[in-house]
């Protein structure tokens, strides 16, 4: 390591010299992935030439370019892929490293300026399992656990701490896209393949994109047309016979650069392992169309923009196998039926006075028109979304920098619940509800940062008015400190508020034959999020290693969760002011072996629970224990790779149903089990063959459905799914590839 460290400063030296002799200078800064974060100490220099410096601790470097004949730059960081880049009249640039695949995304962090404690996926570990949707994108790290809330359609959430999704705040490219309607089934209609990069943040973050991240926030990057593959094509099939098939064009012209993306799913066969007469996997049909467009850089000079534009069409059948989408709302065979279509557009635009001044303008909007059966019940809604961000940037001292502005969001949602004549045990929630909110923001948010960025500090404060609640004040502060440059502390603390979307948020109650009992007026949900997090950086000889350990906890001062167990067939809807708390601790290590494999650990512990009459009641769904690990070897020519994912999941509380007729009765807690995935990638210069199996050991709950044998009866309840039900299943796929 000492060699290296010798090289690196003697290249420096030798570089420094090269100053003197030019009078015109380029200017630049080099980043990660997130576009935001700096990389300090990096190699840039002329191609063919001794000509060279490195960048400062904020990422900034400053390089002669008079009398250089060949304008090509090189940018060189260890843990980083190396880049080339043609200068032609550019007097400052602004240039993105991406992770070298070869490396542990995490341990690559460990050399950024991350304040905010932001973990990522990289596409190197995209692509260590079949990730075909958003909700697949997760194997391979313990902080964010997919949750299945009505197996019958496989609607899923992402969870951060334990709680709910509906408590962290899913964003794509920076958008609140997945919201209302949008979130039952958002989260899986975006194809792993216009993945770039993902980027979790526990607990309170930042208050720039609004007051919802209670319990964190998952910023989804799709691919820049400017960085990804001229052509992509990915073909998928698994052994239920689900096929998916992805295409994505680029180009780039001058300024502008476009990604087109084609994305398809076509359904399953029929499949009933467990002899319940119900599916083991939906029918799945979906239609994507994807195009982004972008022209310049949001860090050069002038004017820049980021245009996206969605649109999708979806349609998910579940439930007896003789069941046929034209029976929907039938009362003698039981099945569920999604009809989803959704246009959505956004735009990030901004305008660049000087390297310190900027403003950007956000904004996106998108409709959505659901058209939905849960046996005898007919759920129709329609969902209008705007959304828009005003913010000045300035930075200032050099290194400290405050973002300010104002944003707002509209609302507009209709849902119609009737009941067919199938309905034979008289539930009473059928009607319209209407939903129209109008809530406009102002915020700031300043970034100090002190003595070589060991020291910094964000503190942050927005103020929202909800056209009906009134107004909501939301303060956090995150705080960084580097003990020493392998150990780092953080702090973060702040609060977080949210409106309830009843039926979207809770779609599994649905899927049974509760009867929902809304037993006052719902106020917005209101929470206190504060966490610690330390790590530490290990290297030895062919070794690195970073360990982590972190606890956060979330105080609620109103929560709404439906009461599953006052009584099993009702699902009572009403404000809890009482003590509710959820608690996470973290403990993870990530390490690289002769940069060729690579191992990661977690164990989570979670105690998520509320106490009624000085009784502590765990919240149901929620494995108190888990434990991680996945595991991969890549060799040095790079020309394959093998993954291996293992998930221990511990025993969870499942709702009560003492009161149920015996034949109707579930155990009180569920059964601790663990799932093994490993997946095989071939690679050659255009084309990637992968092929793997989930759940090796095929385990499945079997039978997860109560009262599958009377569904239109009043004790039928899907909801009861704490572990897979699908068991073994084997894909193939096959990636081609032109640069």
């Amino acid at each position: 390591m000492h060699y290296k460290l010798g090289i690196f400063f003697l290249f420096v030296f030798i570089c420094s010299f090269s100053h003197y002799s030019f009078a015109q200078n380029l200017t630049g800064k080099v980043v990660t992935d997130t576009l935001t974060e700096p990389l300090p100490y990096t190699i840039v220099y002329w191609i063919n030439s001794s000509v060279g410096t490195t960048s400062d601790s904020s990422g900034t470097f400053n390089i002669p370019i008079t009398n250089i004949t060949d304008k090509r730059l090189i940018i060189n960081l260890l843990g980083y892929v190396s880049d080339t880049i043609l200068i032609t009249d550019q007097t400052n640039i602004r240039i993105q490293l991406h992770a070298d695949p070869t490396v542990s995304e995490i341990i690559i962090r460990g050399k950024e300026t991350n304040t905010y404690g932001t973990a990522s996926i990289n596409q190197a570990e995209l692509q260590k399992s079949s990730c075909c949707d958003l909700a697949g994108c997760f194997e391979t790290q313990a902080t964010v656990q997919p949750m299945t809330t009505n197996i019958i359609t496989n609607s899923k959430e992402l969870r951060i701490l334990g709680l709910s999704g509906v408590y962290n705040q899913v964003l794509i490219d920076g958008m609140p896209l997945i919201q209302g309607l949008s979130y039952t089934y958002g989260i899986s209609s975006i194809p792993g393949t216009l993945v770039e990069n993902i980027y979790i943040a526990k607990g309170a973050n930042s208050v720039l994109q609004g007051f919802e991240s209670i319990s964190g926030s998952i910023n989804v990057i799709l691919k820049q047309p400017d960085k990804t593959k001229k052509l992509f094509l990915n073909a998928y099939m698994n052994s239920f016979m689900e096929k998916h098939l992805n295409a994505n064009y680029s180009k780039r012209w001058n300024k502008w650069s476009t990604l087109g993306s084609f994305h398809m799913v076509q359904p399953a066969k029929d499949f009933d392992r467990d002899k319940d007469t119900f599916l083991d996997i939906p029918k799945l049909t979906r239609y994507m169309l994807y195009n982004k467009w972008k022209y310049s850089d949001e860090d050069s000079l002038g004017w820049s923009t980021m245009i996206g534009l969605r649109y999708l069409h979806e349609q998910r059948v579940g439930g007896q196998v003789n069941f046929d989408v034209s029976q929907k709302g039938s009362s003698t065979v039981y099945g569920q039926t999604v009809a989803i279509d959704q246009p959505e557009l956004y735009t990030k635009t901004g305008y660049r006075f000087t390297e310190n001044k900027k403003i950007t303008l956000i904004a996106s909007s998108f409709y959505q028109n659901q058209d939905s059966y849960f046996g005898a019940i007919h759920y129709k809604a329609q969902q209008y979304n705007a959304y828009g961000n005003v913010q000045y940037e300035l930075r200032w001292k050099k290194k400290h920098q405050l973002k300010t502005g104002i944003s707002i969001r509209y609302m507009h949602r209709i849902e119609q619940i009737d009941f067919t004549a199938g309905d034979v045990i008289g539930r009473t929630y059928a009607g319209t509800y209407l939903k129209n909110e109008i809530i406009p923001g102002v915020f700031a948010e300043n970034v100090f940062k002190w003595r070589g960025d060991k020291i910094a500090w964000i503190v942050g404060m927005r103020l929202d008015h909800h056209n009906t609640y009134g107004f909501f004040f939301t303060p956090r502060t995150q705080f960084k400190y580097d003990f020493t440059r392998t150990t780092t502390m953080r702090l973060s603390a702040g609060t977080g508020w949210r409106t309830i979307n009843i039926f979207s948020e809770n779609i599994n109650l649905f899927a049974s034959s509760r009867d929902i009992v809304i037993t006052e007026k719902l106020n917005p949900e209101q929470a206190f999020n504060w966490g610690i997090n330390l790590s530490q950086d290990i290297t030895g000889e062919n070794f690195k290693g970073i360990v982590s350990l972190d606890f956060y906890q979330t105080r609620f001062s109103n929560q709404i969760f439906p009461d599953y167990d006052s009584d099993p067939q009702k699902a009572f809807i009403r404000n809890y002011t009482g003590t509710s708390i959820s608690n996470g601790f973290q403990v993870e290590g990530n390490f690289t072996f002769y940069k060729r494999f690579t191992a990661k650990l977690a164990y989570t512990f979670l105690d998520v629970f509320r106490m009624e009459q000085g009784e502590k009641f765990i919240l149901p769904f929620n494995a108190r224990n888990k434990v991680m690990g996945s595991f991969s070897y890549m060799p040095v020519t790079k020309a394959w790779h093998a993954d291996v994912n293992v998930h221990w999941f511990g025993e969870q509380r499942l709702p009560n149903t003492s009161s149920n007729p015996v034949e109707y009765q579930r155990p009180k807690k569920s059964d601790p089990y663990t799932i093994i995935s490993a997946q095989f990638t071939k690679t050659w210069k255009t084309v990637e063959l992968y092929g793997g199996c989930e759940n090796i050991f095929d385990f499945r709950q079997l039978r997860p459905i109560l009262g599958w044998q009377d569904p239109f009866g009043p004790y039928f309840d899907s909801s009861f799914a704490w572990g897979p039900t699908r068991g073994r299943e084997f894909y193939l796929g096959i990636r081609f590839m032109i640069d």
